[in-house]
């Protein structure tokens, strides 16, 4: 039997965590907390948003905050799990720092998104406007199409 496990964890755009060290592992899903050991049969969940916690060969505890995923062991020796957003820290007190710091920044690039779109489209609003108001410069009608000449049969 094996005494380590090997975790891999990924998000879409980057493999945060690939280490063959690791001698157990605590996370959460649906039903509560649970620990995987080296041996541990296959098994397949969702996660919920939760802390995971390691332990590596050496003694050291390793942390990471997931927004959810899926994790999976395999062959009672490989643990792998993939999610949207995750967050490694070497201890729990400077991990709670850093997701807030994250999700802040996370919420400010949204905010600033969300003021460019309007801004963006205000713009296209006017574009539209002065194109369909009378006596526009670049010879565009009137807004309902019909023009002058053409309601008085000329």
């Amino acid at each position: 039997m094996n005494t380590t496990l090997r975790l891999t964890l990924a998000t879409p755009s980057e493999m945060l965590v690939d280490s063959a060290d690791v001698v157990a592992l605590r996370a959460e899903d649906a039903t509560g907390s649970f620990g995987i050991l080296p041996g541990h049969a296959d098994f397949l969940t969702v996660l919920a948003p939760c802390v995971l916690r390691w332990r590596t060969v050496d003694g050291r505890r390793r942390y990471c905050a997931v927004s959810g995923g899926v994790l999976r062991v395999a062959d009672g020796a490989r643990v792998s799990i993939a999610c949207r957003e995750a967050e490694l820290g070497e201890a729990l007190d400077t991990l709670e720092t850093q997701v807030r710091a994250t999700r802040a920044a996370r919420a400010d690039a949204a905010r600033k998104a969300r003021v460019e779109q309007t801004r963006m489209n205000a713009h296209a609003i006017r574009q539209i406007l002065k194109y369909l108001r009378p006596g526009a410069p670049n010879g565009a009608g009137r807004a309902d199409g019909v023009d002058e000449g053409d309601r008085h049969g000329r």
